[in-house]
């Protein structure tokens, strides 16, 4: 049996997305992210913003040029989102209107800034889904919720379990800044976001959320865009010590080292390959590998690290390869019944 049917039976299997979430406003910016897009591959999602990349009073020109670019022949992956305005600010009807009304068929998923409750999202996943409709398309738009809100924190798990919900993201600025100056501007960032109390609770408890039904966390940007050590450090750190699988990139350069921070390494890749191949000889019982017990709970992991690799872009042994070609279909006993 094929890795995919055998470790998650009866389970539906955790969502995974390219590890880095580029956001790009103005129009210069986001053909320059299409043009990365291009030459990088879809190993980087971009998000259109329309929240902080409308000049005021273009707020509904800005969200038509989203709509354009979305289906336009640079969005070559279909790996391209948009954040609209918050649902209590005026423009957010009209961005939602606008985008679902001309692309929700090319749309990969829609950021959902400043909610305060899990009554918000469903709401907002309801208005959505109305103009989905209403243009005649039946997907259901993934939806990424931003995180930086009191109320938003506290649903964070109800959140995380809508089953259109797909990611939730940390808005590290908003969050500190709604504490009214009793939690420092330090801890916007490094090292004061990761070992600030308050902050390091709202991290946790948002990667927590979506593990818990398998959606995507993901971190929240590195404010400093010119130091690469710091954007691979913070990207190293929300990984290896929060559990988070996908971070933010608001500058090009923020990309190459953000990626780069969450795929894994090559031994690992190698490794996972040959437990899996061997559990598959073994039709998936346990096994001894170099004097280490490997059963069904390591092979999910080791399944997990083989999928990062790929959506990473990593150049993988044919071992992996062959382990994650999808499994073809049982033949028909009775082919004329």
């Amino acid at each position: 049996m094929h890795p995919s049917s055998v470790l998650f039976q009866g389970k539906r299997q955790p969502l995974l997305l390219p590890a880095c979430d580029h956001y790009a406003g103005s129009s210069k910016l986001m053909r320059k992210s299409m043009a990365l897009q291009e030459e990088l591959g879809p190993v980087f999602d971009i998000t259109f913003d329309c929240e902080d990349g409308a000049a005021t009073g273009t707020e509904l020109e800005h969200a038509r040029l989203v709509a354009e670019l979305i289906n336009s022949s640079g969005n070559r992956f279909d790996r391209i989102g948009a954040r609209v305005h918050d649902p209590r600010s005026p423009h957010f009807a009209a961005d939602v209107a606008t985008i679902m009304g001309a692309a929700a068929a090319r749309l990969a998923y829609l950021v959902i800034p400043k909610v305060d409750s899990v009554s918000d999202v469903r709401k907002v996943i309801e208005f959505v889904n109305r103009h989905a409709h209403a243009g005649g398309h039946t997907r259901l738009i993934p939806i990424h919720v931003l995180i930086e809100t009191h109320g938003a924190l506290h649903d964070a798990w109800d959140i995380a379990a809508l089953p259109q919900v797909e990611c939730l993201s940390f808005g590290i600025m908003d969050f500190v800044s709604a504490h009214y100056g009793a939690v420092p501007a330090a801890a916007m960032r490094t090292p004061g976001q990761f070992t600030h109390p308050l902050v390091v609770r709202a991290k946790l408890d948002i990667a927590a959320a979506c593990h818990a039904h398998g959606k995507v966390p993901s971190h929240n940007v590195t404010t400093d865009i010119r130091d690469t050590a710091v954007v691979a450090n913070d990207a190293t750190r929300a990984g290896g010590e929060f559990g988070y699988t996908r971070m933010w990139s608001i500058h090009p350069d923020q990309i190459k080292p953000i990626v780069k921070a969450f795929t894994p390494r090559l031994s690992e890749v190698n490794e996972a390959a040959a437990i899996l191949n061997e559990a598959m000889q073994a039709n998936w019982g346990p096994i001894s590998q170099h004097g280490r017990l490997h059963d069904r709970a390591s092979y999910r992991y080791y399944w997990t690290v083989l999928q990062r690799a790929k959506l990473a872009g990593l150049g993988l042994p044919e071992a992996a390869m062959a382990l994650l070609t999808p499994a073809a279909p049982l033949p028909d006993p009775n082919p004329c019944s």
